[in-house]
């Protein structure tokens, strides 16, 4: 044991205050990057919100807060990102094949989380003043889709939480919308209505688990 002191304090006189500087930088870089990896990475089971979110701290103060902001439900938003790109931040329509094999243009412009198209994600950025907001970020898809849905309220008279008229105003854009154009589209309307049923089905797992996610870090350590 007086060895063992011994060999414990020669350790510590050979730490030296740049040294432990050294040993805070690489847990800082290691953190970083693990909270990097982790943001880009889907939750194992997006077909349960609490599951998403207990995973996904992050992706719940995002929806929250667009929540407080446009008063669209948390369980609107998730389901319109569920339908648009899985939960991927990168997605992307895929190329059309010339020749049927080489890879030529996509259909679209739609990108990210929510499938924003370039011009509509411009219009996002001007109009909120979020000009670096990026569509492969979660909290900025997040705030466009709140965005959307909240003109959808205020132009086409859609309520928040109607996920089956507000995603047809989405993809028919609000002029669209006002003119019925989804009438002469059975597939869109086939596609609102799992929006729909998604929605209400995150609803209810939500019910279950808010308590649960409002809780800060601290009170879930020792709950």
């Amino acid at each position: 044991m007086l060895l063992m002191r011994m060999n414990l304090k020669n350790y510590w006189h050979v730490i030296t205050p740049n040294a432990l500087r050294r040993l805070g930088c690489l847990f800082f870089c290691f953190t970083l990057l693990g909270s990097l990896a982790g943001c880009a990475t889907r939750p194992s089971n997006i077909n349960n919100i609490c599951h998403m979110f207990e995973q996904k701290r992050g992706w719940y103060k995002s929806a929250k807060a667009t929540e407080k902001k446009w008063n669209v439900p948390v369980f609107v938003t998730m389901a319109f990102i569920h339908q648009e790109s899985r939960f991927r931040a990168k997605a992307a329509p895929p190329r059309k094949k010339i020749l049927w094999i080489i890879p030529g243009p996509r259909p679209s412009s739609a990108y990210g989380y929510a499938q924003a198209l370039d011009g509509t994600w411009n219009q996002y950025r001007k109009s909120t003043g979020n000009r670096g907001g990026d569509r492969d970020d979660f909290d900025d898809a997040a705030d466009f889709i709140g965005w959307y849905n909240n003109k959808s309220y205020r132009k086409n008279k859609i309520k928040r939480g109607d996920a089956y008229n507000l995603y047809l105003a989405y993809h028919e854009g609000h002029g669209g919308y006002a003119r019925a154009t989804y009438k002469r589209k059975p597939w869109l309307i086939k596609v609102s209505k799992k929006v729909q049923k998604r929605s209400r089905r995150y609803q209810q797992q939500y019910g279950s688990c808010q308590k649960e996610l409002e809780k800060g870090w601290v009170r879930r350590l020792f709950s």
